[in-house]
């Protein structure tokens, strides 16, 4: 059976969690990191040496790195529509799953949701969290623009694509925050909170990280 190390309230963790969801994956979920801890214990290290979640344990095949676990998830268990045996098809969803991890993941997750949200109103950095907001409001208008036309990121149906991006969406539309009319964008979110794994995963309340920069 699959072993996933994390907590459910994890962005990270929680993209891994939506996957497994939609892919029905029996598994195993260990609560780990923040209040649960652990993660310094050296059984967790001689997993992960970094000391992070997620984690998953495939019969011995250790994987960590989100969007890493993602891709081994898609390929071991998915159906071509998550992991298509051409490498041309494959490189439409890895193209955003990078760009969300290393653009739209840093200006929300870092400079808006950790500087705004998860700082304590005294020690925000107001200029970092203006320059977030800005950043993520030309991300969304630059995906509002790709998803005209588009039930979700490559088409009809869900792909790793989505599964990168949309994580981000709970959180965006739910923080007390500036943003851009963004009408594709948000018709897409509804689409996926119309999905029980979405919802189960993914629409979890954060209220517990509010001012809260460590655990």
């Amino acid at each position: 059976m699959l072993k996933i190390w994390g907590r459910r309230n994890s962005f990270n963790v929680q993209k891994v969690m939506w996957l497994v969801g939609e892919l029905g994956i029996v598994h195993e979920h260990i609560p780990a990191g923040g209040d649960f801890g652990g993660l310094d214990r050296p059984e967790f290290l001689a997993l992960n040496p970094h000391g992070r979640v997620p984690v998953i344990d495939d019969a011995g095949t250790i994987v960590w790195e989100s969007h890493t676990i993602l891709r081994y998830l898609a390929a071991r268990f998915g159906t071509a529509g998550f992991w298509p045996d051409d490498a041309g098809e494959r490189s439409l969803f890895e193209r955003w799953m990078d760009w969300s991890q290393t653009a739209l993941q840093p200006a929300f997750l870092t400079d808006v949701f950790w500087g705004f949200y998860r700082t304590p109103e005294t020690q925000r950095d107001w200029p970092r969290i203006r320059r977030g907001i800005e950043d993520c409001s030309a991300y969304f208008r630059l995906l509002d623009h790709w998803l005209e036309g588009r039930r979700h990121m490559l088409g009809d149906d869900l792909s790793l694509a989505d599964i990168a991006v949309g994580t981000t969406l709970y959180r965006y539309f739910n923080l007390d925050i500036s943003r851009p009319e963004i009408p594709y964008v948000r018709a897409w979110y509804e689409r996926l909170e119309a999905r029980a794994p979405y919802r189960d995963h993914v629409m979890i309340p954060f209220d517990d990280l509010r001012g809260r920069l460590a655990f």
